[in-house]
């Protein structure tokens, strides 16, 4: 009963997306299901520090990264904040942990030069699903939209009179992207090879499957990952690094960094400044190749 009352609590009041809200629940179910078993404790109240760092030892001993073992902590911190919220227990057990420390992940954007192939190679594909994949990668690169906000476009965000689109964010946070002109084309030319489907089941979303139905992440994820393993070596090819793509290249062309936090939907600038790093090392490729006296 509490967990459920957490639960609605993220998705109602913090508005939070059912995805994080399902992930929250897996990892909490997750220590719970670890203090039946091994501690023969079903009283969330009476929980104390030992018995959760009992279950983090456990998780290290399965091999889990400690990233994963931090979001679990987290999750689980945030249920006692709301359990103490609520008067349900009296202390936070979690109030003095220190996570685990974890590697610094380096996210590799795809370069230009890789970008420009795989779009010259799929537009030559002007059938459905050919227009449709080129739209998804061309949307990612210029909007630096999350996989789940491009899932949820409807028809009725993309504005192509005044070309700009409506972007659902976390927390049900909107914003208004500006589209290229050759994006409005895709669109278009797009929507034209839909309506031409045999049975629309989903008259509201942007994208579907070539089935009429709404497309889905691993979907999208197969479609980023397929078309550039064909143009890329790098190690991981997905949504997300092509928003980072987005990000870098942006800095690197001399953007300014709270316009780039707008563009992304970041809440915070923190969060945008993960991606000046590349933007860095390009100034410094830039700086090398032409400062007088780098060659000396």
């Amino acid at each position: 009963m509490l967990l459920q009352a957490f639960l609605d609590y993220l998705l109602l009041e913090k508005k939070y997306s059912s995805l994080t809200v399902n992930a929250y629940k897996k990892d909490i179910e997750s220590f719970l299901f670890f203090l039946n078993q091994e501690e023969q404790n079903n009283t969330i109240n009476e929980v104390n520090y030992a018995q959760i760092r009992t279950w983090i030892v456990s998780l290290v001993q399965k091999g889990i990264a400690n990233r994963s073992i931090n979001r679990k902590i987290s999750a689980l911190n945030s249920f006692f904040k709301f359990l103490l919220k609520i008067e349900e227990v009296k202390i936070n057990p979690l109030s003095k942990h220190k996570a685990l420390k974890t590697s610094k992940k380096v996210q590799i954007p795809f370069s230009e030069n890789e970008i420009t192939t795989v779009l010259d190679q799929i537009s030559h594909n002007s059938d459905f699903e050919g227009l449709r994949n080129k739209l998804i990668i061309e949307l990612f690169y210029s909007t630096g939209m999350r996989r789940i906000e491009l899932i949820n476009i409807k028809l009725k965000d993309a504005d192509l009179e005044n070309k700009t689109i409506k972007i659902l964010g976390k927390r049900n946070k909107e914003r208004i992207v500006p589209l290229l002109p050759s994006i409005v084309e895709s669109i278009a030319n797009y929507k034209t090879e839909r309506n031409k489907l045999e049975v629309i089941t989903d008259q509201t979303h942007l994208f579907l499957t070539k089935k009429g139905v709404k497309i889905y992440e691993t979907l999208v994820y197969r479609i980023i990952n397929d078309y550039f393993s064909k143009a890329s070596s790098k190690v991981k090819k997905s949504p997300h690094i092509l928003r980072h793509s987005f990000a870098t290249h942006l800095l690197n062309q001399g953007a300014e960094i709270n316009a780039v936090k707008e563009l992304l939907g970041h809440s915070s600038l923190a969060a945008t400044q993960v991606y000046t790093h590349n933007s860095i090392a390009e100034l410094k490729k830039v700086y090398a190749k032409a400062h007088p006296r780098s060659k000396k």
